[in-house]
């Protein structure tokens, strides 16, 4: 991180990013140069041993999200919650659906043929955007506030519905659902996204309760800690989504009720704690998904999918925003303003990332993987380091009033 301050000087999680890539390239380049050594062994064990699929997407995704779901204003967003939710749920879908037909139309011109349920695999991938290392940024903008919340929230939300989606498409495109009918797909996606939004609910109620009347810092830290990672096992074992039943918990202790529980001392030790808790796992997220890159084998074919799901990726993710929030009439904004920051401020990230690495072994899987890799890199170093530039241009007032 010092490095970076003193050189890229750029944010902290695309700056770990950076360096790590560059390092494990070095080690894929001196590999063949030094035969007597395997320079990949050790670095592959360690990723091994660490499991970046099981270690997120069971561990660390539970702080992750209600870190930032602590941090999204429950005003702004009840307000905007048609806009979320459209965004969150049939955005989502429409993401999907959009890259799984682009991709199965492109991949064969490229020379290799992919089952277009394994395309489908692929957009459920590239579905959920990850804007975490650009949100901060965002606010020191000061972009209007709801902005900021339908921002935010689609983020934590569409993570969670991007899980649901893999979940049941993986099981089609491997033949484990083999003679599931939609109805029950249907039904499983509700339990799942419903059961999980009401299970978050009512332990974000309990967990504030609890809180009541009571003045010590400690006991905050440690209930909200419990009540994260209690609330995703919970959910988890119940056969619900544990990141949407997270991110509700999370949003519970940003409301007006929550408020009224914590007096300032208390809430600012409770978010000082938890932004230090975000952060050290961001960094530790990111450097992980640049040392990944040594688990992928490149190919001609893969090099050039990726080149060219890299535009779909970013056209589909306007596509699916536009057509997602037509049925909300966002009239009284400037449609083309936020289309515009929405498209380019999706970025795909450790979701992405750990899913990709979730794959059953096989050709199809090391195909995608690199495939999948590609365009989250892509998102967080082009797309993420643009994207101050993108809101000055689309928002000169704050340009303005920040000089």
């Amino acid at each position: 991180m010092r490095v970076n301050h003193h050189t890229l000087r750029v944010p902290v999680t695309i700056g770990v990013l950076v360096f790590s890539l560059l390092t494990s390239l070095l080690v894929m380049i001196l590999n063949p140069l030094i035969p007597a050594y395997d320079l990949q062994a050790l670095p592959r064990s360690v990723l091994g041993a660490i499991n970046l699929p099981a270690a997120l997407l069971n561990g660390a995704l539970s702080l992750l999200l209600f870190a930032g779901a602590m941090q999204v204003d429950a005003g702004h967003l009840r307000a905007k919650l048609m806009s979320v939710t459209a965004l969150s749920i049939l955005g989502t879908v429409l993401a999907v659906a959009f890259l799984a037909v682009a991709a199965w139309c492109v991949f064969p011109l490229l020379g290799h043929a992919v089952p277009f349920t394994w395309c489908i695999v692929l957009g459920a991938i590239l579905a959920p955007t990850d804007p975490v290392s650009v949100v901060g940024m965002l606010k020191r903008l000061g972009l209007p506030g709801p902005l900021q919340a339908v921002f935010a929230g689609e983020s934590l939300f569409n993570d969670g519905v991007g899980v649901v989606i893999f979940g049941v498409t993986i099981g089609l495109a491997t033949g484990d659902s083999q003679g599931v009918g939609a109805s029950e797909i249907a039904m499983s996606f509700c339990r799942e996204a419903l059961g999980g939004g009401l299970l978050g609910a009512i332990t974000g109620w309990i967990a504030l309760r609890v809180l009541k009347g009571q003045r010590d810092p400690h006991i905050d830290l440690l209930t909200s800690l419990a009540l994260a990672t209690g609330t995703f096992s919970i959910a988890n074992q119940l056969g619900m989504s544990g990141a949407i039943a997270v991110v509700v918990a999370g949003l519970c202790f940003g409301t007006s009720y929550s408020h009224s529980i914590f007096d300032e001392v208390s809430r600012k030790e409770l978010d000082i704690a938890w932004t230090l808790i975000d952060e050290v796992l961001n960094v530790l997220l990111f450097m992980l998904i640049g040392f990944e890159i040594l688990e992928i084998t490149p190919h001609l074919f893969t090099v050039l999918a990726t080149l060219a799901v890299i535009p779909l990726s970013i056209a589909v993710r306007a596509l699916s925003v536009l057509f997602s929030t037509l049925p909300v009439h966002l009239r009284q904004w400037e449609r083309g303003r936020v289309l515009g920051i929405l498209t380019w401020g999706g970025l795909r990230g450790g979701i992405s990332v750990s899913l990709a690495l979730g794959l059953p072994p096989g050709d199809l899987r090391d195909l995608l993987l690199p495939v999948c890799y590609g365009v989250v890199v892509f998102t967080i170093i082009v797309q993420g380091l643009t994207m101050e530039r993108v809101a000055r241009r689309l928002y000169p007032s704050i340009a303005s009033r920040s000089q």
